[in-house]
């Protein structure tokens, strides 16, 4: 029996979607080939780099719990645990804006999945907003989210990281409380949010990676989240 290898990272680009709170993306040229074979005197070899301005909580990230709870570790002092482990996706697709993932949700999606959440978990929620909306306009406005009950309920169950297929995991934008965010802060777990090609793991479990920058310090950090099925 074989591995197979699936991306869940958005792209990152100068012009990427990005939450409104953080700081847009942009991609600047450090040098060129000629240009550093210029300064480098080189006639056989010249190299490229970029910078980046990019924000902690661009693109598929996730997040350090410092950035909601102030007395919450950063990114750098999380285990690493949190971010690679045995994972499960459950399907809440059908559940649209402006209704909330309430606990009775989660437990229905989890019956149709046949799995079960082990303690340690990482339970990622196909929402299909990505599928839906990316690519427009639409992809940061409305989307539905965990209420408090449902974000408490999978804390409890000893889940260590929450990944939506969403800009957020909170229902945006009514939700002022962030109530997911919130339970994260209270419960000392992570976030994932910006996943894709969830669709390919529903009611499935798998091996999920997506380790952050080590970051001094940070709220966040972007990621190269994979997840590895059994084919």
């Amino acid at each position: 029996m074989g591995l197979k290898l699936i991306d869940l990272s958005q792209e990152i680009y100068e012009g990427m979607t990005i939450f409104p709170i953080h700081q847009k993306t942009f991609i600047m040229t450090n040098q060129t080939h000629e240009q550093n074979m210029k300064n480098t005197g080189s006639k056989t070899l010249g190299f490229s780099a970029r910078n980046l301005l990019i924000s902690e909580h661009a693109g598929t990230h996730s997040d350090g719990v410092y950035e909601y709870n102030p007395k919450g570790p950063t990114i750098d002092k999380m285990p690493l645990e949190y971010f690679w482990g045995s994972a499960i996706c459950l399907d809440v697709s059908h559940i649209r804006y402006p209704n909330y993932f309430d606990p009775k949700d989660l437990e229905e999606a989890l019956r149709r999945s046949g799995q079960e959440i082990r303690k340690g978990d990482i339970v990622l929620l196909y929402t299909g907003h990505h599928d839906r909306h990316f690519g427009t306009e639409m992809f940061q406005k409305e989307y539905a989210g965990l209420s408090y009950e449902g974000a408490k309920w999978l804390a409890e169950k000893g889940v260590v990281n929450i990944g939506v297929d969403a800009p957020a995991v909170d229902l945006t934008p009514d939700d002022l409380d962030f109530s997911a965010h919130l339970v994260c802060g209270e419960y000392n777990i992570t976030n994932t949010e910006n996943l894709c090609n969830l669709d390919k793991l529903v009611n499935k479990r798998f091996l999920y990676i997506g380790l952050p920058l080590k970051i001094r310090d940070g709220t966040g950090s972007p990621i190269r989240a994979v997840a590895l099925v059994e084919e």
